[in-house]
Order: structure tokens, then sequence, then C-alpha cells
């Protein structure tokens, strides 16, 4: 009879996979920026971005209001390795006129209850951090804040709604002069997550069932449209007792679910919870009884005026008449204490009500909280998760069946998640105080990475700064009296004109410049049908030979030549060719070109102070096989100029951003000193990769910086590359991550062998972890390539680090162009200077945000300039053959 009656309050499991189909819907409305204010379930941010990670320390205070007492607790957190806490609490009572009289007098109470606590505790005389654990949907847009949405459970308090409790609980402390800082306002769920993920690191789900419940577990930032910022996780405080509250579960709710709810304090509203909670179920029986008995199916149709009165069965006589073996005889005694008159079989009866009503409530749970699990787990991309869930409530710890009816159901319905659910102990006061422990933590680890990193903001005032020394420093370079204590050298190229186009012919280009070689044929032809055709051949240098002698490295060069002039079958013809060295030389001519000194890594003996093209020559001779027109010795940045001046005429500086840096442009022969003749231009080899070697720039140079150069092979030397360039850049970020290690800020303070190894860290990866696209699991995938075992809030510092080094690099960059494009614009003495900068380099064309960040530098810093920039598409090679084929026209235009 009873199971007929109630068939409608018994769910199937294909009934419960559609509840947690609708349930997953619903998260997704409330995460959504734009479904978010018609969302029943709310997912409200925690702004909870990080569990306890075991190295929390210290005193804290925490109060907890929510539930049918008021608590106050002091917690002892140690850093012993070993995670222990300590937890004293005292509870008080919230009697009627409290909950449901005004705000002012609330928060007043708390405040009472506190300064009593601190007394009894000795703790006046300290100022101690207080976690606020107040059980009820706030809007929080920070920690510390929290603005009530509405009250839930048996709470009627005026006044209070939309307003912040935080300010509100300050006003109150501040008044009975209790010396307490709030430092954060947690959701009792999420205390519970935050209590049991100190105990067990798998912990990232926290569920509630008691008075109220409620669900909370971390999700991916970039899900949540309702806070700024992609990076990491954090804590959703789902508010699910509303789930239905927009007719979602009409279909299953029964009749006695609308009677409960008209009759209750806020008609409407927490449907969920009101098919769920142990402030509701005993009410649900009551009214199940009361039916059955009017219909004659119990205590033959006699009804009592207990029976009629509402709240006369509670959670408590639920669980009692449940019970395995004394179930019957409490329900009979419960049962006669209502005045009733029980039979044999009412008793039965009345204990299988009490067992369907019981066992709904688990069974609703499990099919949220199953999509919740089923969430994390596609969020993780993984086939099979191990997780926890922290758990707490006194329907989940009282009732004798609650707890494995929940979890048999819950791993029927998700069985790829290995589900752990582990109890709360100390509640959500400790977590309370875990979360401050935890917002303390994070706080101090904040202000030290700040610390760390501040030295890499540089503002705008600092960047002028940088742009007039740089321009001074040309000035400099170019001046005969100071050319030869100028840091930034301004090296005459004898370049003197830019294509124009009637340059045809056969050229070989040679490219030396890394740790590769490259041998080019380069066909040009002019007219209408203007185009250059070239093939190419690459050849690694080995370690020894870059840092061999010189001998052996030319040798090497022209065994190279050889090889591509078999290859090609080309090896009788005497080709003019154009020698990309990229390389500080001094030129006295076009074809003469002077070592000044090796930077990137290369150390060949007998070669500085010598022309390499001499050097050449001379290898060319010994091996006897061929003959070359060596036309021009040519620095990859004056090739990258001439490639986009073939495509551009308005081009007229080129810009390296790779491996190493560097600048040049087309200057007026009269303010070249170092130079006869007056007439016309030549292009300039800055070599700014040298500005600083005279210590102007030490002031904005990090310990970081200093460490990076005094362990490079050219201590003292190349300070502006060694700042901007990608050689460098992953280097300064490993010297920064071994720092922070050490404090204890990153990889739990270990710091492993491969961080040890210099030269790990590639720029490469600092592109990779820069990416926008890059969702932290893959920040984690590349750092574990590098041996580095990162959590989230690894990643999330790692990927700041990089940030910070890398716009360093872009806005200083930028600063140094800036001076290139005003001087161009004085020399011309026009009021707006519209040119266009050759650009090539693995960090402008490959880093994600390297390109924009120097863009918009050059544009503030030089905002009387209009600057196009261009991508050069082969600068050493094609660069070289162009230059030779200039020099050629110019050549042969001088002997007619």
């Amino acid at each position: 009879q009873v199971d007929r009656f109630l068939h409608q309050l018994r769910l199937s499991d294909d009934v419960l996979q559609d509840v947690t189909a609708r349930f997953q819907a619903e998260m997704l409305k409330g995460l959504a920026r734009d479904t978010n204010p018609t969302a029943a379930v709310k997912m409200l941010p925690s702004f909870m971005r990080s569990l306890p990670d075991g190295s929390e320390k210290g005193q804290f205070l925490a109060v907890d209001l929510g539930g049918s007492q008021l608590r106050a607790h002091q917690v002892k957190v140690f850093d012993d390795g070993k995670q222990s806490s300590q937890l004293e609490s005292k509870l008080y009572p919230t009697p009627k006129e409290v909950t449901q009289g005004n705000g002012a007098e609330l928060f007043d109470y708390i405040a009472d209850c506190l300064s009593d606590f601190m007394e009894t505790r000795n703790l006046k005389q300290k100022k101690l951090p207080l976690g606020f654990t107040f059980s009820f949907p706030c809007k929080q847009t920070k920690l510390d804040e929290g603005v009530l949405l509405e009250w839930t459970k048996h709470f009627r308090v005026r006044g209070v709604q939309g307003t912040d409790v935080v300010s509100s609980l300050h006003r109150a402390l501040q008044k009975h002069q209790a010396n307490l800082d709030v430092l954060a306002l947690v959701n009792d769920t999420v205390g519970t997550m935050m209590t049991c993920g100190y105990d067990d690191q798998r912990c990232e789900v926290g569920l509630i069932i008691g008075t109220g419940t409620n669900a909370c577990y971390m999700e991916e930032m970039r899900h949540i449209s309702l806070v700024e910022g992609d990076e990491g996780r954090m804590c959703i405080n789902t508010e699910w007792g509303a789930f239905g509250d927009d007719g979602a579960l009409d279909d299953l709710r029964t009749e006695f679910d609308r009677e409960l709810d008209l009759g209750s304090l806020n008609p409407g509203k927490q449907l969920f919870e009101k098919m769920i909670s142990s402030l509701y179920l005993g009410e649900l029986v009551r009214l199940i009884l009361l039916k059955m008995t009017k219909e004659g199916l119990l205590f033959n149709g006699k009804v009592s005026t207990a029976l009629l009165t509402k709240g006369k069965i509670e959670m408590k006589h639920v669980s009692a008449m449940e019970k395995h073996k004394e179930g019957l005889s409490n329900t009979r005694e419960i049962l006669r204490e209502l005045k009733l008159f029980p039979s044999e079989e009412d008793c039965v009866a009345v204990q299988h009500v009490c067992t369907i009503v019981s066992f709904r409530s688990a069974n609703l749970c499990a099919a949220a909280l199953a999509a919740i699990l089923t969430r994390l787990r596609d969020n993780k991309k993984l086939l099979r998760m191990r997780t926890t869930v922290g758990i707490d409530g006194g329907l989940y710890k009282t009732h004798p069946k609650y707890a494995q009816r929940l979890h048999k159901v819950v791993r029927r319905l998700v069985p790829t998640c290995d589900v752990r659910f582990l109890l709360s102990q100390g509640g959500s006061g400790r977590g309370a105080a875990l979360v401050t422990a935890v917002a303390l933590r994070l706080a101090a680890q904040r202000r030290r990475l700040d610390a760390a990193l501040a030295p890499f903001l540089l503002p705008p005032s600092t960047l002028q700064e940088v742009r007039d020394s740089m321009r001074a420093e040309l000035e400099y370079g170019l001046k005969r009296e100071t050319q030869g204590q100028a840091t930034v050298k301004m090296l005459p190229t004898y370049v003197c004109g830019m294509p124009d186009g009637t340059e045809k012919g056969k050229f070989l280009a040679l490219d030396l410049g890394g740790t590769n070689f490259r041998v080019l044929l380069v066909k040009i032809k002019s007219g209408r049908r203007r185009s250059v055709q070239m093939y190419n051949k690459i050849f690694a240098i080995p370690l020894e030979i870059m840092q061999g002698t010189g001998e052996e490295l030319f040798d090497h060069i022209v065994q190279c030549i050889a090889d591509f002039l078999d290859y090609m079958g080309i090896k009788g013809a005497r080709l003019p060719l154009g020698f990309t060295f990229s390389f500080p030389c001094r030129q006295a001519s076009i074809d003469k070109g002077t070592l000044v000194g090796w930077t990137k890594g290369f150390k060949a003996t007998d070669c500085e102070g010598e022309d390499v093209v001499d050097m050449l020559r001379e290898a060319i001779r010994r091996r006897n096989e061929f003959d070359l027109d060596i036309v021009a010795v040519v620095n990859d940045t004056v090739g990258t100029m001439m490639t986009c001046g073939y495509e551009d005429p308005n081009c007229e500086i080129g810009l390296i951003a790779g491996t190493g840096t560097n600048v040049c442009y087309m200057e007026d022969m009269k303010n070249i000193e170092i130079v006869e003749g007056n007439e016309g231009q030549m292009c300039i080899n800055t070599e700014w990769g040298a500005f600083g070697d005279n210590g102007c720039i030490d002031h904005i140079r990090t310990k970081y910086d200093r460490e990076v150069d005094e362990g490079s092979l050219n201590p003292g030397k190349q300070r502006y590359e060694k700042m901007t360039s990608g050689m460098y850049l992953g280097e300064i970020v490993r010297q920064i991550l071994i720092d922070l290690t050490k404090q204890g800020l990153l990889f739990r303070g270990h710091i492993s062998e491969s961080l040890r190894k210099r030269g790990i860290f590639e720029t490469k990866f600092l592109s990779q972890i820069e990416s926008d696209r890059l969702a932290l699991l893959q920040v984690r995938r590349v750092l574990q390539q590098l041996g580095l075992d990162s959590t989230c809030e690894d990643s999330i510092i790692v990927k700041e680090v990089c940030a910070a080094v890398s716009t360093r690099a872009a806005r200083l960059c930028g600063a140094g162009l800036a001076a290139v494009v005003e001087k161009k614009r004085q020399n011309r003495g026009v009021e707006r200077l519209q040119i266009t900068v050759g650009v090539d380099g693995t960090l402008y064309k490959l880093h994600p945000h390297f390109s924009r960040l120097l863009q918009e530098t050059v544009k503030e810093l030089a905002p009387q300039c209009a600057v196009t920039f261009m991508l050069s598409e082969d600068g050493s090679g094609k660069g070289a053959a162009l230059i030779t084929a200039v020099a050629k026209r110019l050549h042969n235009v001088g002997q007619k």
C-alpha cells in the first residue's frame, strides 16, 4: 500500500541520470555571464583559488554562522611537515530574536560571542586573523567581502540582504574593541572542502547534507566568465539548494513537496533543498502520514492534534525510526508521543515511509554530485579520475544509512570516478581558519612574488630615459672624438644605396651567425617580371669548431661551400658572393671587415682584429678547387633592411630580435665623421647589443641580469642584448625560478636537478608558456618536459615570470628603436615621419606578445613617427645577394 501511495518518490537510475544531465545544464547556465542572471543555480565564485599545500602556519580565529548554533573556534596550524592542526571551540545558541531580528543586533551578537571567546582563551591582547563562515548565498568580488543574496534555512534577519556582511561584522567588532582582522568570508561548504583538503590533497569537492544542503568544487578559471582572468582554478559555491526554482524539477515534485513549500518561510525557493535537507524531511514524513491517515490507511483513520501540527516530526525522529535493530520500537514510541495508537503494521508502514523519503534525498543528492564529478573529469580530460569529496552535515553524519546509500548511488552513476568520501573533522570552522591561513599564505607569496618581479616593470619615465640614453650613445658612436670610447660602435657598412629594381644575375650568399651555416644560390630577375629565386643548403657548425682555431673554422666553411657548388653543379663559375657575417665588424670598405669581437657563443682563436674576407680568401686558396668574387661582407641586420627595401622603398631601418639583437639604419653621410665624404647616405650597423656596457643602464639591471651576465661567455659585454634577446631570456627566467623556489614560492621549495642546469630553459618555452591558447595543463606539460613537477599555482607563477621577462625585453627593445626613428625624423627635418622597419628574428616572429609590445612602445615613445613593421623574408640570404647586386650595380655605374 505504502509503495503504491508513494511510487512518485521512488526514482529509477534512468531518472537519476536525467537529473544529472539537468544539473549539468544548470551549472553551465550559472557559469556563463549572459545566462547567470536568470540561472536558478547561481554558481557563485568564492575567490578561493588555492587548496592548502601544507606550508600554512599560525594562529587563527573562526566564527561559524548558519546552522542551529553559532560556533567560535581557535585554530593553530603547524608547518611541521605532518600538516597538524589544533582546534578549540565553543558553541553559542542562536535564539529566534537573533535569527529573525534586525541586522545590527545579529552582528552585535556575533561580536559579543567572539569577545567572550577571546576572553576565555586569553586572546584579547593579540591581533589575530579571523575567518567568517557564513552559510548563506553571497555574491563575492573578493575573498574578504560578500553581499548577501538571500536568507535560507530558518534565518530571516531584516536589513542585511544586499549588503556586505564582512563590513557589518567589522563595524560590530570595532564597537566591541575586538582586535580582529576579517580576512576571509567562507561558505560552510567551501570550509568543508578546505578542511578535508588539508588532510587529503586530492579533495576538490565540498558537500553539506544537514539542515541545508549545498556543494562546491574547484572549477577552471577559463570557464568562469563572471571573473576576470583565465589562469588557474577557483572554488565555485554552486548553491544547489535552489536547483529547480525555475521549474526544472516540477515533474519530480510530489503533492507533499508542494504542500511543504507553501507552508515554508520562503515559498517557491530552495526547492531542491526542500527535497533533501534535514530541515524538511521530518515535515515531509508528517505530511505523508497525515494524508495516509485521512485516507484510512493508518491508525484506523484517527488523526491526532500533534499529527496536524507543523514541525512535530523532526529529522532526529526519522533517523531513530530507521535504525536497524531498535527502529521498530523507536517508531512505536515516537508515534505514541504524537498521541497516535499504532498497530504492528502501522509501525512497519511508517518506517517504510521514512526509508522512502530519506532514500529519495540520498538519490537526488547523488545525482547532482555525479554532475559535478563528471564536470571535474571532463575539465581534466581524463578517462578515469581519482578524487575526494569532503563532506559534513548532521543528516549525513547521524542518519544510520544515509552515507552508505549515497556512496553506492554515486558509484553507480559515475563508474569512471574513484571517489573517496572524507568526513570533515572540525567542520567548516576549521575550514574557515584554513581558508584564512591559505589567504595569508597567498598574500605573503603575492607580496614576495611582486617584490621579485617589480624591477622588471619599467614605468614610462624609465623607458624615456632608456630612449634618451640610446640616442646619446648613437651620437657618441658617430663622432670622431668619442667613437673610440663609445659602447654603441655605429659601424659604417659601406652599403650606400637601396635596391632600385634593376638588379639582376646569379649570386652566391654565405650566412654565418649562429649554430648553423647556410650557402645559397640566388637568381635575381629585373624588369616587369621582377623576382628572386633561392636555392640553399644548411650545414651544422660543431661546437669544437665554433671554439677551435680560426683556420679550422674557415676551412670548415670552405668545405661546406665546395659541397654546395658540387650539389648545384656550378663549381666552374666565378660568381659574385655576399658574405653575411653576423658579428661586430669594423669595415674599411664594402669587402673588408675586421672582426671586433665574437658574440653568441663563438670563441674561435686568431680571428679578432683580422679581416674575415681575407681569412675566407686564404681558406679558398688553401683548398685550391674553385674561385669566387667576394664583393661584400654583410651584417644580417643590413640584409634584413635590404630584403624589405626591395619590396618597400620606404624601408630604411633593419631590426633583428632573435637569438641576438641589433639595428641598422640609413644615416646621412654628413653625420658620419669617421668616413670621408658628405654626400648621400650610408647604412650604419649600430651594434646596439653593447648599449649599457659603460654602466649607463645599470640602474635597471636586476640581480638576475647580473647572474646571467656573470655566467655567460662574455661577462660585462652586450648588456642590453642580455636583457632583450632570445639567447638570454630563458636563462633570466631560470634564475628567477631558482630564487622563488629558494623562497618556498614554487615547486614546494624543491630545486630539481634539471632546474640547476644552465641553459635548460630555452626561449622557445617562453613562447609556448605565454601563448594565450595554452591552458595551464599544457604549461604543466612544458614544465614536466623540463623535469619540473608543478601544481596549478606553480604554473600560474611560472607564466607570470615569463611574461615579466619578455615584456621588459620588448619594451626595452622598443625604447631603443624609438631613439633610432626619432633620429631619422630629425635628420629629415620633418614634423611627421613615415618610415618602414624591416624585422627578422625568432623572438619577434614566434613569441605571442613581443611584436605587439615592441610596436606599442615605439608608438608611445616616438609619437611623431608613423612606423610600419615589415617582416623580412630571409634577410641574411636574400639580403646578402641583394647587397652584392646593388654593390655590383653601383660599381659598374662608377666605372662608366
